[in-house]
């Protein structure tokens, strides 16, 4: 069985900098943990604006700069990136929006039969990439661990894994 574990932009402005959650902190250790013990390949996307964020469409809806590239911010968090360092083979996708194309183009060239995703931010990243997924690999059983997964509010976070469920992806 051919796995994936896509982990959504467990970047340093999601966890502790300018768009940063306690729940995404709490996460954070959990998604670690995963990455180390996948029986899998794994994958991260890493949202990437430049410094022209603030003048873009998603800017001007969400006018806080965050991960732009190069910076502090942009980087994975600090247990998030231990793990990958570990782990060494981790295939990382940069994106200016909320789901990767490439992502989707690698994971229908790849027949992967399973794929697992976990993240930041459950309803906005999470769902738009689970949704190309499920999109991309009709057939792969596609979950997503509604425990490593942190929304904008609770409320946003429940509401996301709902569309998910609904659109027969797994939520554990």
């Amino acid at each position: 069985m051919k796995k994936l574990l896509v982990v959504v932009d467990m970047q340093n402005d999601f966890v502790t900098g300018a768009l940063g959650s306690e729940r995404a902190r709490e996460i954070a250790p959990l998604i670690a943990g995963k990455i180390r013990a996948y029986d899998g390949e794994v994958a991260c996307t890493m949202d990437t604006h430049g410094e022209d964020y603030l003048s873009t469409r998603e800017g001007r809806y969400l006018p806080v700069s965050h991960c732009v590239r190069g910076t502090e911010g942009w980087k994975l968090c600090g247990e998030v990136e231990n793990a990958v360092s570990e782990r060494g083979a981790v295939k990382m996708f940069e994106k200016d929006t909320f789901a990767s194309d490439a992502l989707a183009e690698y994971i229908r060239a790849g027949h992967f039969d399973e794929i697992e995703l976990v993240g930041v931010c459950t309803d906005i990243c999470v769902v738009s990439n689970a949704l190309a997924i499920r999109t991309a690999a009709e057939n792969a059983r596609i979950i997503v661990d509604g425990t490593c997964c942190a929304g904008v509010t609770e409320d946003k976070h429940r509401s996301a894994l709902d569309v998910m469920q609904s659109c027969q992806i797994e939520i554990i």
